[in-house]
């Protein structure tokens, strides 16, 4: 039995929606709907970006006016770790739209990276921390496929 709640894994795979459509839509749709679907592609990959990199904060809020643990991943890092994705979420909106995806890609696969060795500072079962490694495996390679291919599609095949 997958020891993590139903809705946990309803909504992480209904965010794979966003990615999937609008990938979709990059390579199927005319111009300039397909610019637009990129653009949006872009803004929601870099609210998904943000949004993992929040939940290092919100881990770390239920600890806020307890004694330090004097391990410095909670004391210090994951607080610092929280905000960088989104700073570079935000950066990616700034570039030409393929390079911006392939940030947020790459932005995604580095905090997948991270999170995989940093999640067990949160989770007091092992049982659920593997279950939420095993569906984060799984919704970081469809988020990522989705954001380079939809710059592969517009650097090779629109252009």
């Amino acid at each position: 039995m997958n020891p993590l709640p139903p809705l946990v894994r309803q909504l992480g795979y209904a965010g794979l929606i966003p990615f999937v459509g609008l990938a979709l839509m990059v390579q199927l749709s005319p111009a300039p709907l397909n610019y637009l679907s990129a653009e949006s592609l872009a803004g929601y990959g870099a609210v998904i970006a943000a949004f993992m990199g929040a939940l290092h904060w919100g881990a770390n809020l239920q600890r806020l006016g307890k004694p330090p643990m004097g391990d410095r991943w909670q004391d210090r890092n994951a607080w610092i770790w929280g905000i960088i994705p989104a700073l570079v979420a935000w950066l990616a909106l700034h570039v030409y739209i393929p390079v911006g995806l392939l940030i947020l890609a790459s932005t995604l696969t580095i905090q997948r990276n991270i999170d995989v060795n940093t999640y067990r500072y949160y989770f007091s079962s092992a049982e659920a921390l593997q279950a939420f490694i095993a569906m984060r495996n799984r919704l970081t390679l469809v988020a990522v496929g989705c954001l380079v291919w939809s710059a592969l599609v517009i650097l090779f095949v629109q252009n």
